[in-house]
């Protein structure tokens, strides 16, 4: 019998290995997906790859899955991350949702001078980033920074990483990344766009690539996964 159920945990993962669930994971598994002992249930850490459990013990408030077998090995995406304005709660959860479906290694909140949000909520984002690698398939959960401003973000930059600067303001340039990179970032503005202070500075680092997403002004969130499109098909594992 194939697993349906794809659950992240904390554990180890390997051969024999026993899993003690949570209780809201018991809930789950046993109140709404209503599996009982012998069931099989497909288990990832982000670091053991995924394995083939089975559910060893069921109850209300806990039980006990035991690993079977490995059936997909570790899956790390491209050294790439998104820096991203919070926008709007629905419309932040919608880009880190799909920039952990779409292979993104870290997820860096940031501030810039015309940010509305000034404060998130860092452990329910990274949950969202759990289900979403639980929904699609996915054997690496990214980590979910904290909020930070870019200004502070910039000042402690490894020039050897490449960023790629979306600025609205480039409506028509070409969409093109240059070179050939083993790390790289997007960063994505608010829906205000960057001050001009802001784009200053980022176009002024020779790390720094300007790019267009378009003849049109894309929503963030849109903006966002336009942009991991690009990268991923220039120098991710799309190619």
């Amino acid at each position: 019998m194939s697993a349906k159920v794809r659950l992240y945990v904390e554990h180890p993962l390997g051969k024999g290995q026993t899993v003690e669930l949570t209780r809201d994971q018991a809930h789950y598994l046993f109140g709404v997906m209503r599996l009982g002992p012998g069931a099989q249930v497909c288990l990832f850490n982000g670091r053991d790859g995924e394995w083939r459990a089975e559910v060893a013990e069921a109850g209300k408030r806990g039980g006990v899955l035991r690993a079977v077998e490995q059936t997909k090995s570790l899956q790390t995406p491209p050294d790439l991350w998104l820096l991203f304005a919070p926008i709007k709660k629905a419309r932040t959860d919608f880009i880190v949702e799909k920039a952990a479906e779409m292979g993104v290694a870290r997820i860096l909140p940031v501030q810039t001078d015309f940010t509305n949000s000034e404060r998130i909520r860092r452990d329910r984002l990274q949950a969202h980033a759990v289900e979403a690698a639980e929904q699609c398939g996915g054997t690496f959960v990214p980590q979910v920074a904290d909020l930070q401003r870019l200004d502070t973000v910039l000042d402690g930059w490894d020039a050897a990483r490449r960023l790629c600067f979306c600025d609205e303001v480039e409506v028509g340039r070409s969409s093109a990344l240059a070179g050939v990179v083993a790390s790289g970032a997007v960063l994505i503005g608010p829906e205000g766009g960057f001050s001009e202070r802001e784009r200053t500075r980022l176009t002024g680092q020779p790390y720094v690539d300007v790019v267009s997403l378009g003849p049109r002004v894309l929503r963030a969130d849109t903006a966002a996964v336009a942009a991991l499109t690009l990268w991923q098909q220039a120098h991710g594992d799309w190619r």
